[in-house]
């Protein structure tokens, strides 16, 4: 199959999936990665191996559309008000799902894997699960948000929480590289310098990258005129960002979060990170019907286990370090009892850095990813209708919601 045919293929056979799977009051996300399953060399080999391999530019490209709308949701004027709750409760519900996921995950995979290595295997998969987990879905909650247009303490703090929560992510996955690559290959020690400074020198050097960026689509919202050129001046943008960092080994996830935060900021407009969202629904589609393709039914045994050990633990995590952060802050009481079921979501960025993941340890690359996948299946399935029930209950969905 040549690749035009395919991404016609991918394209209208994900559109119409996630259409009859909202249909059925399911996420669309769910629809997209089915169909990619469906489609998919371990069912019906509609798409082959080669091909999939030959489409992995795509997933690039969208992570980098998808974090430079990350960072230009977060506004600093909004990010003032809301002070100690937003850092308290981002940093402990990361780290107890982080941490939960981590600790759980390799004992599940020792239990059930006893030949392999623990300490060169379980417990690097585990931490790079682990760190993999902390992040949040910022599309799946923005559309329950403007579904019941939603206003008030809990809205606002989850929408910061969860644009942080990203960010939280891409820096515990750099770490999680620094200690696993060591584990995975013996030969290389494990030190000071693999563990913080190359992690930190690896995100230092993104943010800059991003911010070396910035001018581009700045002076260009500024004085472009038309939607049209401005959205193709700061997709090239992205794209070139995103090029340079993969060239140079370096974070297009954090680059292109850097390079959104710093636009809508100067530009003081909460509106310019959306001439990219026109792209998000096509982009959406392809990104999680390509992951879908890497889906592997032969080795579902073994992953179906440790799915749901994924979305146990980092659903215990995310609630308990919520409580904890919010408690800690002396947040309202509402944001006790409700947020940490708001930000059970997850999808966009999970996916992306495990298929990254997959990449960097064959070893384990293809049992973690699958594992990784089914979990975001499942937890789309019960998170979007609890983040509903937690605005809902938190009282602040508009009437008309």
């Amino acid at each position: 199959m040549n690749l035009v045919l395919a991404l016609g293929l991918l394209v209208t056979a994900g559109i119409l999936g996630s259409l009859l799977f909202r249909r059925l009051g399911l996420p669309s996300v769910t629809g997209y990665i089915i169909v990619g399953v469906f489609l998919g060399p371990s069912i019906t080999g509609v798409v082959s191996t080669d091909t999939v391999a030959q489409l992995g530019i795509l997933t690039s490209i969208t992570l980098g559309v998808v974090a430079y709308l990350i960072g230009g949701s977060l506004q600093l004027d909004a990010l003032r008000g809301l002070g100690k709750s937003v850092a308290w409760i981002t940093l402990l519900q990361s780290l107890g799902a982080c941490v939960l996921v981590s600790v759980v995950l390799s004992l599940v995979i020792r239990t059930v894997m006893p030949e392999v290595s623990y300490s060169g295997f379980a417990l690097p998969m585990a931490i790079i699960v682990g760190a993999i987990s902390s992040a949040t879905a910022p599309a799946a909650t923005m559309a329950i948000v403007r579904e019941l247009r939603a206003r008030g303490p809990l809205t606002t703090t989850l929408l910061a929480v969860v644009a942080l929560d990203d960010a939280v992510a891409v820096i515990a996955f750099a770490v999680a590289l620094g200690i696993c690559v060591p584990l995975v290959n013996p030969g290389q020690a494990v030190s000071l310098s693999t563990i913080v400074l190359e992690p930190a020198w690896h995100i230092g050097a993104s943010m800059l990258l991003g911010a070396a960026l910035t001018p581009a689509p700045f002076f260009g919202m500024r004085f472009v005129r038309g939607r049209e050129a401005q959205m193709a001046l700061t997709f090239g943008t992205v794209l070139l960002c995103s090029g340079i960092a993969m060239h140079l080994g370096l974070s297009l996830i954090m680059a292109n979060m850097t390079l959104g935060f710093l636009v809508v900021n100067l530009l003081r407009r909460s509106d310019e990170p959306s001439v990219l969202g026109d792209m998000e629904t096509i982009l959406y589609t392809l990104f999680f019907v390509l992951a879908g393709l890497h889906f592997d039914i032969a080795i579902l045994s073994a992953s179906g286990v440790l799915a749901l050990t994924i979305v146990l633990a980092r659903c215990v995590g995310k609630y308990s370090g919520t409580v904890l952060g919010a408690t800690v802050a002396g947040a309202p009481p509402v944001l006790k009892r409700y947020l940490g079921l708001a930000l059970l979501p997850k999808a966009g960025v999970t996916v992306g850095l495990a298929l990254l993941a997959a990449a960097a340890f064959p070893s384990f690359g293809d049992l973690m990813l699958n594992a990784v996948l089914a979990s975001t299946i499942v937890n789309e399935l019960i998170a979007p209708p609890l983040t509903r029930y937690a605005i809902l209950k938190a009282g602040e969905a508009s009437p008309r919601g």
